[in-house]
């Protein structure tokens, strides 16, 4: 396995910083963000260390320049919008930069994109499933063309009560995953896997690991921790954050001695990306460095 992190949370560096950062720190791989430059739509999006809309010849090699000068490879392009959103146009405009970000990744030869499937909260799973079929085929297709793997992270998307009641992503399951890899079979549509949205959903983030083996193409470092007593009084049906929160690896409640005896039996040689969304170590810039080597630190126990 190649252990790195995810870019979003050094999001004030250059994406040569980052790589200098990483080369620094021993790190492996960096998952690099390419949303649209622009404003952030929400925390930890709006991150463009790769701007693929202006993608050069000249820009590509200094990027691949950059990579072999501090030895840190690109885990995979990131980008995470709400594709099945009501408005057509607005998911036009996701789905045309998910493209871009795939052909981006094509030419930079990372071959790996990640993302989210998306959701309209205000529609029931059935009707969700319509607008799926009606958008995301065209997605995996192109990425078949560039010979891109596209990793879907299972995150509920269910934080905020603009997102209320569904969420804005649906992949957020096994039953799920079994559904949406059944209706677009490709070798080039998978599961970029965080463990910590299972915790916090109840479920055990190790034991879909062996069914979904040849589904993992990334893997997001990130613990949750929850709160048993405000679970007690507020249960499972209210907004999430009411009752976790989000924490990194090692401070949480994911069973990493678990999770990477899983994920070392199901063959799993690919990404590990720290996930820095810990509100603890958001103080500053050197808050969020040292949030990033603390992760580092204790996965290595599990990486090397």
């Amino acid at each position: 396995m190649e252990l790195g992190f995810v870019s979003a949370i050094l999001a004030d560096l250059s994406l040569e910083q980052v790589l200098e950062f990483a080369s620094e720190q021993g790190f492996d791989t960096v998952e690099v963000m390419c949303w649209p430059k622009g404003k952030a739509e929400r925390r930890y999006a709006g991150v463009t260390h790769i701007d693929v809309a202006s993608l050069s010849e000249a820009e590509i090699k200094k990027i691949k320049a950059l990579t072999q000068q501090y030895g840190v490879s690109i885990s995979g392009l990131g980008y995470y919008p709400n594709p099945l959103v009501a408005d057509e146009k607005e998911a036009r405009v996701y789905i045309e930069h998910i493209k871009k970000v795939i052909t981006a990744s094509a030419k930079l030869g990372i071959g790996r994109m990640n993302t989210f499937i998306g959701r309209d909260p205000t529609r029931s799973l059935k009707d969700n499933w319509a607008l799926f079929e009606e958008r995301w085929p065209e997605i995996i297709k192109h990425a078949e063309q560039q010979k891109v793997k596209v990793g879907i992270e299972n995150c509920p998307m269910y934080f905020t009560w603009d997102e209320w009641p569904g969420g804005k992503n649906m992949a957020i399951n096994p039953v799920i995953w079994r559904e949406m890899f059944s209706r677009i079979r490709s070798d080039y549509f998978g599961l970029n896997y965080d463990p910590s949205h299972l915790v916090w959903q109840m479920m055990d983030p190790a034991w879909p690991l062996l069914e979904f083996k040849d589904k993992l193409f990334h893997v997001h470092a990130k613990d949750v921790r929850v709160d048993r007593d405000k679970l007690r009084q507020v249960g499972i049906l209210a907004t999430p954050l009411e009752y976790h929160s989000p924490k990194l690896p090692g401070l949480g409640d994911v069973n990493w001695t678990q999770f990477f005896a899983s994920l070392t039996e199901a063959s799993y040689n690919g990404p590990v990306c720290i996930e820095v969304e810990d509100r603890a170590y958001e103080g500053s810039l050197e808050d969020r460095k040292r949030a990033v080597v603390q992760s580092g630190r204790f996965l290595r126990n599990f990486v090397v």
